[in-house]
C-alpha cells in the first residue's frame, strides 16, 4: 500500500466523523470500520498521516453528488470556470442553467450544495486536528508544525466559502456570508456571520498558523509540494487579501510566498499542467494506484483524456481572450486557432462540420496536438476550433498533479496590489517580468497607465491562469459584468451561453445557504443576500 493511499484512508475514514452537517448526532455517527479521534491523534506520527491526508479530501470522489464532483477540481471547473467568460464546456449545454447565473438563488442546486458540503468537511476536519493535537504522544515542535498546517486548511476553506456565498468586499463587510465552525462544539443552530467576521478569522487562522510554522522549526522542511509549509500559508494569505481589498497585505505576503519558486521556463509552461514545475507552491498529488477514473478534474479537461466529456466536448478559450494574446506570445499555441480553415466549423458550436479526415481543421487538429511536445489527441476525440492544448493528463482517463497557487498568480498579485496602491513603474514591471523576461513573450512592453494598465492586468491573469479556476472569482471581486458574444457579434460562444449581465444581477452572483444546511441548522435567520 503507497504512502499516500494510508494517508487516504486515515483522512477519509474521519471524514466521515466531522462532515459539514450540525447536528450533534449527525456529527458522532460513526460508521463500521472508521477511525475514531483517540487513535487518529494517538501520537503526533499518527496526526501528521491525517493532516496530510486532508490534501487527499481535496481530491476525491463526491459520488452522492454525480460524476465530475471530485473535491477542489470541481470549484476550479464548474464554478471558477464555467461560470466566468473565459472557457466553455465544448457544446455541452448540461451547465448552461449554472452557467447563466439562473442557480444562484436555488437553495436545492447540486453545484451550490456541493461547495458547501466539501468545504465544511474540509474544516471539519481541520477542526478535529486542532481540538485533539495538544493531547497526542509526541515533541512540541511537531504540534505546532501540525497544528499550523490545520489552520491553513480551514482559512483555505473559508476564503472561498466567503467569495461563494458572501457578497464582494466592496459591497460591503456587513453582510451575510457562511458559518463560522471553529471548534466543533458549536451550538446546532448557529447563524451566518458577516463578511467582515469571516476575513477576520482567516487573517486570525494565517497569523496563527505563520507563528506556529516558524516556532516550530519546520517552516520550510516539507519534501513534496502537496504537502503545508510557509510558503502556502503565505500565498493563501495573498489571495485572501487580494478579495478582501487588503492592497498591502496582498503585496507583502505575495512576494514572501513566490520568493522560493521562480517562473517556469517556456519549456515548463509547455509540459501540460500536469507535473510540478519550479513556480509550483502547492498542489493535489495524483497517481495511477489513486486514479479517480472519470471523476477527476483532468477527466473533464486534458485534451488527451479518453474520457467521453474531453472527447466529445473539449474545453475551448473564448475568442474574445484569444485574440488579444499577441501572435509573438507561445501561450497562444495553447489553443487550436481556426484562422487559416473557414468553413470548416460549426459558428454555433465550434466543432469540426465533419469528424473526419475530409475535414481541414479535423486534420489540422490531430497533426496539431502532436507537434512542439503535444502528447495528442485520443484516437476518437472530437475537434474543435479554439480548443485548449494547455492541460494534459499522465495516465487515462484522468490522472495528474493539479497546482492550487504557483507564483506567476503571485506575481500577478503583486502587480494588482501595486497599481491599486498607484505604483504604476512596479506594476509595469512586474508584467514586464511575467512575459518579456521569463520568455513567454520576449516582444511584450508595457507602457500602458491608469485604467489601460489595469486592463493589462486582467488580461494577463486571464490568458497566463486560464483554466484554473479564476475567471469567476475575478470577475466577482472586480465588479465586472459577464460577457459572451455568440459568433454574429464576434466572439465564438453558443447561442444559449451567449449572454451579458452584471455585478448586481442574478442574486448578485452569490449561491443561496442550501437546504442541506437549513434543514439542520435553525439558527440561520436569513439566506438573502
Amino acid at each position: 500500500m503507497t504512502k499516500m493511499k494510508q494517508l487516504s484512508i486515515i483522512a477519509l475514514a474521519l471524514a466521515a466523523l466531522v462532515s459539514f452537517g450540525c447536528a450533534k448526532d449527525y456529527l458522532e455517527t460513526y460508521p463500521t470500520g472508521s477511525v475514531k479521534p483517540e487513535t487518529a491523534f494517538e501520537t503526533t506520527e499518527s496526526a501528521n498521516v491525517t493532516i496530510n491526508g486532508l490534501n487527499k479530501i481535496m481530491n476525491r470522489q463526491y459520488g452522492a453528488y454525480g460524476q465530475g464532483y471530485n473535491g477542489e477540481g470541481t470549484i476550479r471547473l464548474y464554478i471558477g470556470d464555467y461560470l466566468g467568460d473565459k472557457l466553455m464546456p465544448g457544446n455541452n449545454t448540461g451547465f448552461m442553467n449554472s452557467a447563466n447565473g439562473d442557480l444562484y438563488h436555488s437553495k436545492t442546486a447540486s453545484l451550490g450544495g456541493y461547495a458547501w458540503y466539501y468545504y465544511y468537511t474540509l474544516i471539519g476536519n481541520a477542526n478535529a486536528v486542532l481540538n485533539n493535537i495538544d493531547n497526542a504522544a509526541g515533541g512540541e515542535s511537531d504540534k505546532e508544525y501540525i497544528k499550523a498546517q490545520a489552520l491553513c486548511y480551514r482559512a483555505y476553506a473559508y476564503s472561498n466559502l466567503v467569495q461563494i456565498y458572501g457578497r464582494r468586499w466592496s459591497d460591503g463587510p456587513d453582510k451575510l456570508a457562511c458559518v463560522l465552525r471553529l471548534t466543533g462544539d458549536e451550538p446546532d443552530n448557529l447563524d451566518r456571520s458577516t463578511v467582515g467576521d469571516v476575513y477576520k478569522q482567516i487573517y486570525a487562522d494565517l497569523d496563527q498558523a505563520i507563528s506556529l510554522f516558524n516556532s516550530s522549526g519546520k517552516a520550510n522542511s516539507r519534501k513534496n509540494a502537496y504537502t503545508m509549509d510557509l510558503d502556502v500559508a503565505y500565498a493563501i494569505y495573498a489571495r485572501t487579501a487580494l478579495t478582501r481589498e487588503d492592497w498591502n497585505t496582498a503585496l507583502k505576503y505575495a512576494q514572501l510566498a513566490r520568493k522560493s519558486y521562480p517562473l517556469m521556463s517556456v519549456a515548463e509552461e509547455k509540459a501540460g499542467f500536469c507535473n510540478p514545475t519550479s513556480e509550483w507552491i502547492w498542489y493535489l498529488y495524483g497517481t495511477d494506484d489513486e486514479t479517480l477514473y472519470y471523476y477527476s478534474y483532468f477527466a473533464y479537461i486534458a485534451y488527451n483524456s479518453n474520457a467521453g466529456n474531453v472527447r466529445n466536448y473539449p474545453k475551448l478559450i473564448s475568442k474574445h481572450l484569444f485574440d488579444q494574446i499577441p501572435k509573438t506570445d507561445i501561450r497562444r499555441a495553447f489553443w487550436l486557432d481556426p484562422a487559416d480553415y473557414p468553413g470548416t466549423y460549426n459558428t454555433n458550436t465550434n466543432k469540426a462540420s465533419k469528424q473526419t479526415t475530409a475535414n481541414k481543421l479535423y486534420v489540422y487538429g490531430f497533426k496539431y496536438a502532436q507537434e512542439d511536445g503535444r502528447v495528442g489527441l485520443y484516437s476518437t476525440a472530437s475537434v474543435f476550433a479554439y480548443m485548449q492544448f494547455k492541460i494534459h493528463d499522465n495516465t487515462n482517463p484522468g490522472v495528474g498533479n493539479m497546482v492550487l497557487f504557483r507564483s506567476s498568480e503571485m506575481l500577478l498579485i503583486e502587480a494588482e496590489a501595486q497599481y491599486r496602491m498607484n505604483n504604476e513603474a512596479a506594476a509595469q514591471a512586474l508584467l514586464v517580468e511575467l512575459n518579456a523576461t521569463s520568455k513567454r513573450d520576449p516582444a511584450y512592453t508595457c507602457t500602458a497607465t491608469g485604467n489601460a494598465l489595469m486592463e493589462q492586468i486582467k488580461l494577463y491573469r486571464g490568458i497566463e491562469l486560464w483554466g484554473e479556476g479564476f475567471s469567476w472569482f475575478d470577475l466577482k471581486r472586480w465588479g465586472d459584468s459577464i460577457s459572451r458574444k455568440a459568433y454574429k457579434d464576434g466572439g465564438n460562444w453558443m447561442s444559449s451561453y451567449a449572454i451579458s449581465y452584471g455585478p448586481n444581477e442574478k442574486n448578485n452572483w452569490t449561491w443561496c445557504i442550501p437546504q442541506q444546511e437549513t434543514d439542520y441548522n435553525k439558527g440561520i435567520s436569513s439566506t438573502a443576500n
